[in-house]
């Protein structure tokens, strides 16, 4: 069975705007768009008021996703877009339909003023709890922003993309090949970003101690090379620049999406059914991120 990209719509500016990505991204996958509207029951009384009538609901839960398909159509030619409106929480819809996409793609809201999202407890439940990676879109995105300017400085998608910036904690396998997987798709570069901390016992010893600190920061840069080198292998035409600093990388990735076509970062699969645990460096970056940021899962 053909896997599909999904997105969740609601007829907002950013949940449009991940409708386009996610457009694009068929594109580059070659595969199918679902939009995928799912409407959550008011209670009774407020579902008895005139404006609110069942007909009024439902009118405009069929509107949105078929309106929304037909458009996408039209200014992504070759791209086949299905239609699905469903009744239930959002959250919930969203993760049943992600296991079986090959990705979820989101609206967030820009930050005012600065740029970034704001995510709201719908996107933070998705993202915490789907198997197949999600990628937050923010308001006004547009596929020039994931491009290199022109000659004349001009934003154009005419020219090639930005780079794709992956940040990894724990080396996991499952997010470096996602991450290889869409720079090669764009013909572009990676730029992986591995940030560490010191041991405890470290913090606690003499503050000259600059050898031992040394030999600490060549193994994590050792340790990134590692893990990357199985990938470069197998993706030769992607260029890679690392990067190991010490201390959090959430500062780094949101100062390289500014430059970038995509970002990508892992959370960890919890077991819990409740709360929303992503990690504190992709809630950093999901939140304060100016290009789209794909979460990826793993172990």
């Amino acid at each position: 069975m053909t896997r599909t990209i999904i997105v969740g719509l609601d007829g907002s500016p950013e949940s449009r705007a991940a409708a386009e990505w996610a457009a694009r991204e068929a594109k580059l996958r070659g595969l199918p768009v679902k939009i995928l509207h799912v409407w959550e029951p008011v209670p009774e009384p407020v579902a008895q008021a005139p404006l609110l009538g069942a007909e009024t609901r439902q009118h405009w839960s069929e509107k949105i996703p078929r309106d929304s398909a037909e458009g996408l159509r039209l200014r992504h030619p070759g791209v086949e877009v299905t239609a699905e409106h469903l009744a239930g929480r959002p959250s919930e819809m969203l993760c049943e339909a992600a296991k079986g996409a090959e990705l979820l793609a989101l609206g967030s809201r820009g930050l005012s003023g600065i740029g970034g999202f704001l995510v709201g407890s719908v996107g933070l439940a998705v993202v915490a709890h789907a198997e197949c990676p999600v990628v937050l879109v923010r308001a006004g995105e547009q596929a020039a922003d994931e491009h290199e300017v022109d000659p004349a400085g001009i934003p154009s998608a005419a020219t090639g993309y930005r780079p794709v910036v992956l940040g990894i904690d724990n080396l996991d396998a499952s997010v470096i090949e996602f991450a290889f997987d869409e720079a090669a798709r764009r013909d572009t570069g990676l730029r992986a970003v591995h940030g560490w901390n010191l041991p405890p016992y470290y913090m606690d010893g003499p503050t000259t101690d600059l050898e031992r600190y040394d030999q600490i920061a060549h193994w994590h840069v050792s340790a990134l090379a590692e893990a990357l080198s199985l990938w470069r292998q197998k993706y030769p035409s992607v260029e890679v620049a690392e990067e190991s600093p010490s201390g959090s990388p959430a500062g780094r990735l949101i100062d390289a999406s500014h430059r970038a076509s995509l970002v990508v970062v892992g959370r960890r699969i919890r077991r819990h059914p409740f709360g929303v645990h992503i990690g504190p460096v992709a809630h950093a970056v999901l939140h304060h991120a100016t290009a789209p940021v794909a979460v990826v899962a793993h172990d």
